[in-house]
């Protein structure tokens, strides 16, 4: 909080997302850390007590509000849960939709408990809290491919559906914050695959709405969306973000210069290569080279997920406490 306010630190806030790691880091499995926010909990707690972080989350899969619309999701033990079927597959009626509610739809109802849980037991970590953006719940609800045809074919439709799936981003936040969380963070990875003009013409204005209501009920957003975001960069300068995260591809010196100084910049070592499959002396280097890349304010960070498999010594060399050069 000292860095996000522009104040000095004891060292760098260190703030990687842990999901399947986490599971297994304490005997247990995704399908377990995604359907039960015991699970979650624990899996967090332990990873930052034993690894040095700062922050626990409640991100767990993209399918939280989707169930929420209709959806039916199974859960696997060593994988992501699955959709079995799409809500809006092949329908383009949204009066078919029913309007979730974060403490009656029972996954989203979850993830609500594991923030109630976290600030009964964190008191001292920050608690991210997690939505799905616009465009990406759009996405969960019509598939990949539909969607990203909708965005082309038929605007009106797609900014409809993404308006349905704005509302439900924000009560879901405002319910999180009032349950503990300090932030959100805003998981909307299908833009990076989208033109910087279709991004900033349909999917940026309702970011802009749902950043808007969560600093308005008095939270930090925390923007991820995983893979390039170069051409999108000026667009996100626009959003107000606390927080963006930046994915492996994405040089941090151009981050820097698109968003500018207010913006905290998380990231960006690549998960698999400098995490997963890298050794401590590489995470030390790679993480001092980001960090004069970036400059302040930075949070440390991989561009992504820690990687299932990931050596508990990568982890903790990531962690390590890093001196915080100077506020901004």
């Amino acid at each position: 909080m000292a860095v996000l306010g522009g104040r000095p630190a004891d060292h760098l806030p260190r703030v990687p997302i842990l999901m399947q790691f986490a599971a297994e880091y304490i005997g247990s499995n995704y399908g377990a850390f995604a359907s039960d926010h015991r699970v979650l909990v624990e899996s967090n707690l332990r990873c930052a007590r034993d690894f040095g972080m700062d922050q626990v989350s409640a991100i767990s899969d993209p399918y939280r509000e989707t169930q929420g619309f209709g959806a039916q999701i199974e859960f696997v033990r060593d994988g992501v849960p699955r959709c079995l079927r799409l809500p809006l597959e092949d329908s383009k009626d949204l009066s078919s939709l029913p309007r979730p509610h974060p403490l009656t739809a029972e996954r989203m109802r979850d993830r609500i408990e594991a923030i109630r849980l976290f600030q009964k037991h964190a008191a001292d970590y920050s608690i991210l809290g997690w939505v799905e953006g616009p465009a990406a719940e759009a996405a969960d609800l019509r598939g990949v491919t539909t969607f990203l045809l909708d965005l082309i074919d038929d605007e009106p439709f797609a900014a409809a559906l993404m308006d349905r799936c704005l509302q439900t981003a924000v009560d879901f936040s405002l319910a999180q914050l009032a349950a503990g969380a300090d932030t959100i963070g805003i998981g909307d990875a299908i833009a990076s695959q989208v033109s910087s003009e279709l991004y900033e013409s349909l999917i940026l204005p309702r970011e802009k709405q749902l950043v808007d209501a969560i600093h308005k009920a008095g939270g930090l957003a925390r923007l991820h969306i995983c893979g390039n975001i170069t051409h999108l960069l000026p667009g996100i300068a626009t959003l107000n973000v606390d927080i963006l995260d930046v994915d492996h591809m994405v040089d941090l010196t151009v981050a820097r210069q698109a968003v500018g100084p207010q913006v905290v910049l998380a990231g960006n070592l690549d998960p698999a290569a400098v995490i997963r499959f890298g050794t401590p002396e590489g995470i030390r280097a790679a993480l001092a080279s980001a960090y004069a890349a970036a400059g302040d304010p930075y949070l440390v960070n991989a561009g992504c997920e820690i990687p299932p498999g990931t050596p508990p010594a990568n982890l903790r060399a990531l962690c390590e406490p890093m001196p915080f050069h100077s506020p901004r």
